[in-house]
């Protein structure tokens, strides 16, 4: 199953689209520089944590071809941001993507969490 995380403001995972793509999959940027979101590759049965782990090793390798920067903090990721899918958050790590809903090319979003 391919799920597309993206930043709900539209910043999260830039990449520039081609001239042959589409605003259909962009998340929601608009002019001459698209955002597309990232394709993370998981399991059909898998959980928020497999996601989680997915969209880690997708980034990190991204960044190793690249040569972006070789380490980002996913504890202050998670303790920042939230995943949420049609305005739910994606809080228990335990439950199936399934349970919320989320099939094959859902988008998933990144948005910050409100401080308490």
């Amino acid at each position: 199953m391919t799920v597309r995380v993206c930043k709900a403001d539209g910043e999260s995972m830039r990449e520039r689209g081609g001239a042959g793509r589409g605003g259909a999959g962009s998340c929601g940027a608009a002019g001459a520089e698209r955002v597309l979101p990232a394709a993370v590759v998981v399991v059909q049965n898998a959980s928020v944590l497999d996601l989680k782990k997915a969209l880690r090793r997708h980034v990190q390798l991204r960044q190793a071809r690249r040569g972006g920067v070789q380490h980002l903090s996913w504890k202050y990721i998670w303790r920042t941001y939230h995943l949420t899918y049609a305005g739910e958050k994606l809080a228990d790590d335990r439950k199936k993507l399934r349970e919320y809903g989320i099939r094959n090319r859902d988008e998933v979003s990144f948005i910050k969490k409100l401080r308490k």
